[in-house]
């Protein structure tokens, strides 16, 4: 909760992976001689390369960030002095971590530090909307009422909760935000799972052995930690709140239940059988898609994706 209030974005960032998809349909051409260390044999096998060279950067820079972040949150918090100030650390209050550091210039720089992160997160989170809520959708209208329309559902319900409640109000939707994406994660993080290791789906490309295992490995275990801090922030709360003892046990009653469904759909969704081949190979049979590759003009894969016009 610390690190998520002082970066001002929870962890979980699995619409990036969907904004990342969606830019990439967009590239219609990839020019093949600025490729200059790799050999371009075979574009998507490379495009994969591209893209794990790309997330690998960017996930080790958020790593030693967050790292940061709880080493020095854990360094200043162990002080007894300092241990009630800690167990209330708000947007506000959360500048007093980095005063030994920086001394009078803590403040500032805190300040700019949250409002780079508010904009990434705002940047990200909007683009992935529009561009989901678009290709599932379907939207047919003008450009820039599409944009409002879905821009507005993506920052709107945020902006009117900070300026209605203030700091600790967006202390709380940070938390709620993150307990909503650590809900959603198993249904976005299972299906790529799956269909990196189907080869009725990824055809040549699908994963190897070592990565399918070492893959559903970490997920699984991902999973299970959300799951387990969900069930026991919720068993915890059921036994220290200070409602009456009839809507607790309502509450309890109905909520337990959905646990069980959502449990019972994870599981589902793990062991649903593959049957639906998606993979089509068309450089073998259609010379009409060979030809602009052979130029190095290659058509993406996802026709509805070149359709989605970028954000502006």
């Amino acid at each position: 909760m610390v690190a998520e209030q002082s970066t001002g974005k929870p962890e979980d960032r699995g619409h990036d992976f969907l904004l990342n998809y969606a830019i990439r349909g967009k590239l219609r051409s990839l020019d093949l001689s600025a490729a200059a260390f790799w050999r371009v044999l075979d574009p998507p096998l490379d495009a994969c390369r591209y893209f794990l060279i790309e997330s690998s950067f960017a996930l080790l820079v958020a790593f030693f960030i967050n790292v940061a972040v709880i080493s020095v949150t854990a360094t200043i918090c162990s002080a007894e002095d300092l241990s009630e100030q800690c167990n209330d650390i708000t947007l506000n209050s959360a500048s007093f971590l980095l005063k030994n550091v920086l001394r009078k210039s803590n403040s500032t720089i805190y300040a700019i530090a949250l409002l780079a992160s508010g904009q990434s997160s705002t940047i990200t989170c909007t683009y992935a909307g529009q561009f989901i809520m678009q290709g599932f959708l379907d939207l047919k209208m003008k450009r820039w009422q599409r944009n409002l329309m879905t821009r507005s559902i993506s920052i709107a319900p945020s902006l009117i909760a900070s300026l209605v409640g203030g700091p600790a109000a967006a202390g709380n939707l940070i938390v709620i935000s993150a307990m909503i994406l650590s809900f959603e994660l198993p249904f976005s993080l299972i299906p790529l799972l799956k269909f990196n290791s189907s080869a009725n789906k990824m055809g040549p490309y699908k994963s190897s052995v070592y990565i399918i295992v070492i893959s559903w490995i970490l997920g699984l275990g991902i999973i299970g930690i959300n799951v387990y801090y969900l069930s026991t922030a919720f068993v915890g709360w059921m036994i220290h709140n200070n409602l009456p003892k009839v809507a607790t046990v309502f509450i309890a009653i109905l909520v337990f239940p959905l646990m069980v469904v959502y449990i019972a759909s994870v599981i589902y969704l793990m062991f649903r059988k593959d049957g639906v081949a998606t993979f089509i190979d068309t450089t073998k049979n259609d010379p009409a898609v060979l030809a602009p590759m052979e130029d190095s003009n290659l058509v993406p894969y996802r026709e509805d994706l070149a359709d989605i016009p970028l954000p502006e």
